[in-house]
């Protein structure tokens, strides 16, 4: 047997080559199928819309366009974040037990809703907002970043209290379903 000694090199590049064979593998994995992305949107986007607009129908608002508009943005958030949300949280949950699978999913899940739904407020909030300067000079760009920070701080503030309690008590059944399903 004539056996050649390997380099060094040769056998780091198989490795990194199996590892990120292993990473892509690992992400592919993770992609949801379309109809349950789809299907979990419209059903969390539902349940969100609908926190809201309980929550503002039992505090009496006296302008129910407004109510509309803010169960609407609401309802878009929650529709926009559930695929993303889905996607890490299967991603971190590969192989592992059903506490990482709940707890990633309920991480995922909030934190892309208050991701999404705050950036469609700040975005709403920016466009409906009065610009006094030329586009992308210096003073655009502090109208842009104050007008934005000020919207997102408005939601922390005033939005996120929408979600309780119908919003996290969906949570809680959605990551159980979550950890339940995966495995």
């Amino acid at each position: 047997m004539n056996r050649q000694p390997r380099s060094p090199a040769a056998s780091s590049s198989r490795r990194s080559g199996n590892a990120e064979s292993a990473t892509v593998h690992r992400v592919r994995l993770a992609l949801p199928s379309l109809g349950l992305a789809l299907g979990g949107a419209f059903l969390w986007g539902l349940v969100t819309g609908a926190s809201a607009l309980v929550n503002l129908l039992l505090a009496e608002w006296a302008t129910p366009v407004q109510v509309r508009e803010i169960s609407i943005l609401f309802l878009a958030g929650g529709a926009l974040s559930f695929p993303v949300a889905l996607y890490l949280a299967r991603l971190f949950s590969i192989g592992r037990g059903r506490e990482v699978a709940f707890a990633s999913l309920f991480v995922c899940l909030l934190t892309a809703t208050i991701a999404f739904t705050s950036g469609l407020h700040a975005l709403f909030y920016w466009l409906l907002g009065e610009r006094h300067a030329a586009a992308f000079t210096y003073f655009w760009f502090i109208e842009l970043f104050f007008t934005v920070a000020s919207a997102l701080y408005q939601f922390a503030v005033i939005g996120i209290r929408l979600y309780f309690p119908i919003g996290f008590a969906a949570l809680l059944l959605t990551s159980l379903w979550f950890a339940r399903v995966t495995r």
